[in-house]
């Protein structure tokens, strides 16, 4: 992208400050794992350094349950300007007898299996440390990698199409040509959203 895509403007806003204005609601503890660098001072989060650095995904989600005020971390990419805020809430309502829960959409993916997990739009518990400490120490950083080791549940993308039906949640602005598709639908999907109320 040339630049840092966390601070791309989004509708007005930076692309991370769109991310977190919409989750704000769910949690007292927002946290933004990075590291410090000029603009994040503006965002109202707790930011904290990554504890294994150049550990990848992982290596975040490892440092937001590690260091968040309590026991499930919903985790979220930084470079999603059409989080469903619906689709959170109904992941945060349902109970919580799992150490992963995410979303499985349809297809053949780069993870190797019939699915995609969306592993960076997730609850994790702090149950799933110990098995990603053994993943970390082993220098494996794919994510998927200590699933076996935990209990996940999917949610399948049936049930994700009933609050996203195009599954724009999943959608990341992560190249020129997509952040230009963002910018282009933004305010078509924000007045829907407000329209639903």
């Amino acid at each position: 992208m040339g630049k840092d895509k966390a601070l791309l403007d989004v509708g007005g806003e930076p692309l991370l400050g769109r991310v977190l204005r919409r989750v704000a609601p769910l949690s007292d503890d927002l946290l933004l794992i990075a590291p410090a660098r000029p603009g994040y001072e503006q965002f109202a989060a707790r930011r904290v350094d990554d504890l294994v650095p150049q550990a990848g995904p992982l290596g975040g989600i490892y440092t937001a349950l590690t260091t968040a005020q309590h026991p499930y971390c919903l985790v979220l990419a930084c470079d999603l300007p059409f989080v469903n805020v619906q689709l959170l809430r109904y992941m945060i309502s349902l109970p919580r007898d799992y150490d992963v829960l995410i979303p499985a959409l349809r297809g053949t993916s780069a993870q190797g299996g019939e699915e995609t997990l969306q592993t960076l739009h997730a609850i994790y518990s702090r149950a799933c440390i110990p098995a990603i400490e053994q993943q970390l120490a082993q220098g494996r950083y794919q994510v998927i990698g200590f699933f076996p080791r935990v209990h996940v549940r999917r949610i399948p993308e049936s049930t994700v199409r009933q609050f996203d039906p195009e599954l724009l949640s999943f959608f990341n602005a992560n190249t020129p040509e997509a952040y230009a598709w963002a910018l282009a639908h933004v305010q078509a999907f924000d007045t829907a959203e407000r329209l639903q109320g």
